[in-house]
């Protein structure tokens, strides 16, 4: 483990002890990672309110806000900030569509092995929220790695390398995840 990661577990651990000024020295050491995260997740998406910086300080405030929040190492806070993430950017996309047109669900026909262009803040995402729901009843682990590689936009190495597993045992999770999802959005 490196200099960095070893200085933000004991930052971590003293989060977890009730330290916020912990925590917000993690935001600050990790906040470019966790920006591009934020910008592959939005892609291109011109017409949206919602950028890279508010996707991470609202994802950020969910973090913080949570009274159970114990993040045991990098790799874990990495997948509660995915997981936040998500859940901002659900909640975004039920808001718009609740504004604009009562928030009907469509079918999802098929799930990309990346978002290309980001995600696509729509019908299509909650239809995929909704499955990823029914898959951590399963599964959680698998839905970590949904959350890592689709929602976050890390390849499986980086996965591997969060997660500490090998790259094979990540790809082989992606590939249950995706057959779970896509049988459960079209079915």
């Amino acid at each position: 483990m490196n200099e960095v990661n070893a200085e933000i577990t004991q930052w971590l651990c003293a989060a977890r002890e009730g330290d916020r000024g912990a925590l917000d020295r993690v935001l600050s050491t990790l906040y470019r990672e966790l920006h591009s995260m934020a910008r592959r997740q939005l892609g291109n998406q011109n017409d949206q309110t919602l950028d890279a910086t508010g996707l991470v300080h609202e994802a950020y405030l969910r973090l913080v806000g949570r009274v159970d929040a114990a993040f045991e190492d990098r790799a874990h806070f990495f997948a509660y900030a995915a997981s936040a993430m998500r859940s901002v950017v659900v909640d975004y996309a039920r808001q718009r569509l609740a504004v604009k047109r009562g928030g009907d669900l469509m079918r999802v026909t098929d799930l990309p092995d990346e978002p290309n262009g980001g995600l696509r803040l729509d019908e299509e995402l909650l239809g995929l929220h909704s499955a990823l729901h029914r898959l951590a009843g399963v599964d959680q682990r698998l839905v970590q790695v949904v959350e890592l590689r689709y929602f976050a936009g890390l390849s499986e190495a980086e996965i591997a390398a969060l997660l500490n597993r090998s790259e094979r045992s990540v790809r082989r999770d992606w590939q249950k995840a995706r057959l779970f999802l896509l049988a459960s959005l079209q079915g």
